[in-house]
């Protein structure tokens, strides 16, 4: 089943609502880039690659209802605009990634094209960022898949679906190509608290896909390993350091220690532009905190007394020495990772 969490339809953004799954399939139709905004900032979409083609189709929306006739005007809209989505959601590297090359293409093209065609030029840079993550993906899935056995069990956490990305996935996309390659393979779906995207986004994924599966509380993945029922453990990732160190979903880090205490592998499935090269390890990593109501209340519901303080950061940072590969669109990069992520993220693979 092909899954399109974003699309470009008659210069309006179409958005899969993440938050009513899996029981309400439901669109979030944007014709103002500060309603993409706000959808990223609410979790309308998520995943870092998701979030990266939502602002580079925010900006080109945004662009396109810019009303001034001089190219310095243009510019510095077009730069607020940006600024705007920069300030959506701060871990993830992808929403920066994609912001950046926006801004490379207008200004690369911004002495030589009229106002009309420079909205046009970013309507076609944000919809091949769109394209060029599908093909991405599966790329991953192509890498990925051979490090899956037949009758392998695997373990996963949060959402690296065809939901987090543009339509595929990358933890999940291995997952999903070493399905289609016909392995017979049982999937670990964690449910992920405090908002269940595991429980809500990958398990509704897989129902759809086919693929057996097993839903778990977080709190079970010690025990299940213990029993050795899982064989590896694959997730995605929001932003990798240079040295290798990954933040992800929060809970990751606590799997990986978990993993290598019961001499489990571990893999991380990202893009290259997931890997922030300006950023030495995970301490210098901005990790987003959300509002602590996700954490004292369930689907709306209260379940904490009212004067208990929470705390409820999104993320956590698992170390490279925890982490046995980063599979990419470029290939499988093992430890040590410093010199080897340079190497890759400079690598030319003739995608899209």
């Amino acid at each position: 089943m092909e899954i399109h969490p974003i699309t470009w339809r008659k210069n309006k953004i179409i958005i899969l609502d993440q938050r009513s799954l899996p029981t309400r399939i439901r669109y979030k139709r944007c014709s103002d880039h500060r309603e993409v905004c706000t959808a990223i900032k609410e979790m309308t979409i998520r995943g870092a690659p998701a979030i990266g083609v939502a602002a580079a189709l925010g900006v080109a929306l945004g662009a396109m209802h810019i009303k001034v006739y001089s190219h310095e005007e243009f510019l510095k809209k077009v730069e607020s605009i940006i600024d705007e989505f920069a300030n959506t959601r701060p871990t993830a590297r992808n929403l920066f990634w994609a912001l950046d090359r926006m801004r490379h293409t207008l200004r690369e093209k911004l002495l030589t094209a009229g106002i009309p065609e420079l909205k046009k030029i970013l309507i076609k840079e944000a919809l091949h960022i769109l394209e060029e993550d599908i093909a991405v993906n599966i790329k991953i899935g192509s890498y990925g898949r051979s490090l899956i056995k037949n009758g392998d069990r695997i373990l996963t956490h949060c959402n690296a679906g065809a939901l987090a990305t543009a339509g595929y996935g990358t933890a999940l996309g291995i997952i999903r190509a070493a399905h289609e390659e016909g392995k017979k393979i049982h999937v670990y779906v964690d449910e992920t608290r405090p908002v269940l995207q595991g429980a809500r986004l990958t398990a509704w994924e897989l129902s759809k896909e086919g693929i057996p599966h097993t839903l778990i509380t977080d709190s079970m993945a010690g025990f299940i390993m213990k029993q050795g029922k899982v064989h590896m453990v694959i997730t995605g990732a929001d932003r990798i350091a240079a040295n290798g160190d990954t933040a992800n979903k929060i809970g990751t880090y606590s799997l990986a220690v978990l993993a290598r205490h019961h001499s489990i592998p571990l893999y991380i499935a990202a893009p290259t532009s997931t890997i922030d090269l300006t950023i030495p390890d995970g301490s210098s990593i901005p990790i987003e905190e959300r509002d602590p109501k996700e954490v004292t209340s369930f689907y709306g519901r209260r379940c904490a007394p009212k004067k208990t303080k929470a705390y409820n950061p999104a993320f956590d940072i698992t170390p490279a020495e925890l982490i046995s590969a980063i599979i990419t669109e470029k290939g499988i990069i093992t430890p040590p990772y410093s010199e080897k992520l340079l190497e890759i993220h400079e690598k030319k693979t003739g995608l899209c």
